[in-house]
């Protein structure tokens, strides 16, 4: 199988698939925690941020809340928000991820690739680094994988901000050009289960 047959046929439809299956397995379950999240946060369990998609297209991704307060486009840390109750259990199982699910069915995202994100960054993209919005975003991917604990890592950070634009950013954005380059089949397997088992 060429790359290209991959990327542009098998993926895209594996992805709706999937993601179709995953829903009808899920559906209940996200729809339980979005209550509890609604309770707790006083607000609605669900929302709405605003990201850079394939080919610098903004787009409306889903989540469910985890943290108190209004989120902004800035780097948040437990110093800047705090986790709801569940919050925490849910940012680290990733479960708050699961409405995404709906993005890939709308076409926007995929299971594996660049984390997209939020204006000011991915649209700022220049040169050979523009490759990576050539390619829809996931939910998961390499760089995601390697800073699984990115918010902890921030935390620990006298100038969080600072640090995610002089640190993280420009070695997310060399793992991710690396992904586009190579992308294949075997290699989004293994995010995959890379992400459903992590080694850390």
């Amino acid at each position: 199988m060429s790359r290209k047959t991959y990327t542009n046929f098998i993926k895209p439809i594996g992805d709706y698939i999937v993601a179709i299956l995953l829903l009808a397995l899920l559906g209940i379950p996200i729809l339980i925690l979005w209550l509890i999240i609604s309770i707790q946060s006083g607000t609605n369990g669900f929302f709405m941020h605003e990201r850079i998609g394939q080919h610098g297209k903004k787009f409306k991704m889903y989540k469910l809340r985890s943290l108190q307060g209004e989120y902004s486009n800035s780097v948040t840390t437990e110093k800047t928000h705090q986790y709801l109750p569940i919050g925490k259990f849910l940012s680290y199982s990733k479960l708050d991820e699961t409405p995404q699910l709906l993005n890939i069915l709308r076409g926007e995202m995929s299971f594996v690739g660049p984390r997209p994100d939020v204006a000011g960054y991915a649209d700022q993209l220049e040169g050979d680094d523009h490759i990576i919005l050539n390619v829809k975003p996931g939910i998961t991917g390499p760089a995601q994988i390697k800073y699984s604990r990115e918010a902890e890592l921030l935390q620990q950070q006298p100038n969080p901000k600072k640090y995610n634009d002089e640190v993280l950013w420009p070695d997310k954005v060399q793992i991710n050009k690396d992904y586009v380059k190579n992308q294949s089949f075997s290699q989004d397997l293994f995010y995959l289960l890379a992400t459903i088992f992590p080694l850390q």
